[in-house]
């Protein structure tokens, strides 16, 4: 019998989403007799214990008899059991200074630690994500953002919202103003981004068309990878290269810098990537875009005036374009930044409903083979070891 537990949240701020609704929990069960689920008792998580209990999938405080552990975000470290499999996203891979405590404990503990982000198809891209609900609740704040600087509309915030189709219903009778909105992307957070647009009625125009016409009606234009870089030398793009080689591209992003409202950034950065624009275009006159919403999220990243995550609770603040100082948002000479880190939280249930899905799609059947090449490349730490495709990690989950 494979025990496996849903465990409570504890980073904070608090995170209401769950690996595992309670009918997709009772699913497993049926059609998979050999698990057992458990579920951590938690007053905050978006399905209520009582709604587990309902579905037949028992509470359990402590889990030490499960072998395998399942949470959303980064486990406290003083929270972790030892000698466990845990699934999370553990935000580790790219040496994230923040979480080096929570990787060295997990080392210390002797912890198989499979990070929900590197589970992968053959071709790369990833199995599982909550990046369109951070698209639909990102493009949702960028537009509040928007309508609370020029004072040209209002928008409900989405975490008072049951689920995604009160989100829907709330823009019945929106009429926004005219407004030109640039979206960089073409994955999941882009998916969620253009579902917005969609529900709005935004209209699609090409970039080419973005950079030369204005309207009397919202636009948008989508800047995906292969518009956004170029080889420096080839003048030409390869994603395959561009992943290999970043540095070896620039980004061609500076004209729409001119040309857009608001930007709502879903592209894929890591380091060695151009950033879409510096901090001296951030300060020329004619810079032009008043709100960003760094839905990706890298700080000093793709955007170099996001200094770090908002909150839910108070989701934008404002960066001086030219002293680069973070201030309060909706100043006249401010640029406002949102930059939530854990957007989908804005919407828990329906996000959790569809990992879930994914989860029980791609990952259950593997947890059932006598070994998994899917889950043996999306293993960081097995007992505690850095496994050989993250030996990049050593200084990182070792050293001091």
């Amino acid at each position: 019998m494979l025990k496996i537990g849903l465990i409570r949240e504890g980073k904070q701020p608090a995170d209401h989403r769950v690996a595992l609704t309670p009918s997709q929990c009772r699913w497993i069960m049926q059609h998979h007799p050999q698990i057992q689920i458990v579920v951590q008792p938690s007053a905050i998580r978006c399905y209520s214990d009582e709604e587990y209990q309902q579905a037949g999938i028992p509470l359990q405080e402590d889990l030490s008899n499960c072998q395998i552990l399942m949470g959303i975000k980064e486990v406290p470290p003083q929270q972790l059991l030892p000698e466990k499999t845990y699934f999370f996203f553990s935000h580790t891979k790219k040496k994230q200074p923040h979480n080096k405590p929570l990787m060295q404990a997990c080392v210390k503990k002797h912890i198989t630690l499979i990070d929900y982000e590197c589970l992968v198809h053959n071709d790369g891209q990833r199995m599982l994500g909550f990046g369109f609900f951070a698209g639909v609740v990102g493009a949702h704040n960028g537009l509040m953002a928007y309508g609370k600087k020029t004072g040209l509309f209002d928008f409900r915030r989405a975490y008072s919202c049951h689920d995604l189709q009160e989100l829907t219903e709330s823009y019945y009778g929106v009429k926004l103003p005219p407004l030109k909105i640039a979206i960089t992307g073409s994955g999941r957070v882009a998916a969620g981004i253009l579902e917005v647009m969609g529900l709005l009625g935004i209209k699609d125009i090409t970039p080419e068309e973005f950079l030369i016409n204005e309207y009397q009606y919202p636009v948008y234009t989508q800047l995906k990878a292969g518009d956004l870089y170029l080889h420096k030398t080839e003048r030409s793009y390869s994603r395959e290269h561009f992943h290999a080689h970043p540095k070896e591209y620039e980004c061609k992003f500076l004209p729409f810098t001119t040309a857009a409202d608001i930007l709502m950034n879903g592209i894929y950065w890591e380091q060695g990537m151009a950033p879409l624009f510096t901090w001296d275009d951030l300060c020329n006159p004619h810079f032009r875009i008043r709100v960003i919403a760094d839905i990706t999220n890298d700080r000093e990243g793709s955007i170099p005036c996001n200094l770090g995550d908002s909150t839910i609770e108070d989701p934008v603040y404002g960066v001086d374009r030219c002293t680069r100082q973070k201030l309060p948002p909706y100043l006249p000479h401010t640029v406002d930044m949102m930059c939530v880190g854990n957007l989908p939280d804005e919407l828990p249930r329906d996000a959790s409903r569809y990992f879930g899905e994914q989860l029980i799609k791609y990952v259950i059947p593997e947890l059932l083979q006598e070994k998994s090449v899917i889950l043996e490349k999306a293993t960081i730490l097995l007992n505690g070891k850095l496994t050989p495709r993250f030996s990049y990690l050593e200084d990182y989950a070792y050293g001091s």
